[in-house]
């Protein structure tokens, strides 16, 4: 088991998460985060961290997809280990649906 991060976190970002990880496996993209699986070690610490109810553990239905984006875009994107500014507008996207087609963005943000 792994936990991942869905697309709740797109546009919010809020990095509580990051603070409690004991094995930074997270990394930064330009509007969201991911979890490298490989590197998870299930202890689950971050998911109650989480405002945006984001992380998952991928033991819940349907989270292929997202396994896969995490291990994809932690292995382009760079290592975060502390906690950075959320975007001024995070609260305004919080409860949003359908953010991955709507705000997905490919490119690193800044660790």
């Amino acid at each position: 088991m792994t936990y991942v991060v869905t697309d709740n976190c797109i546009k919010c970002k809020y990095m509580d998460c990051v603070e409690v990880c004991p094995v930074d496996c997270f990394y930064v993209g330009e509007n969201m985060l991911v979890i490298h699986p490989d590197e998870c070690i299930d202890c689950g610490v971050c998911e109650p961290e989480c405002p945006a109810e984001a992380i998952l553990p991928d033991t819940e239905t349907d989270l292929e997809k997202w396994v896969e984006l995490n291990r994809e875009y932690a292995e382009k994107w760079p290592n975060i280990t502390r906690k950075a500014e959320s975007p001024a507008d995070a609260d305004e996207f919080k409860d949003e649906a359908g953010k991955l087609e709507k705000y997905f963005s490919a490119e690193p943000g800044e660790a």
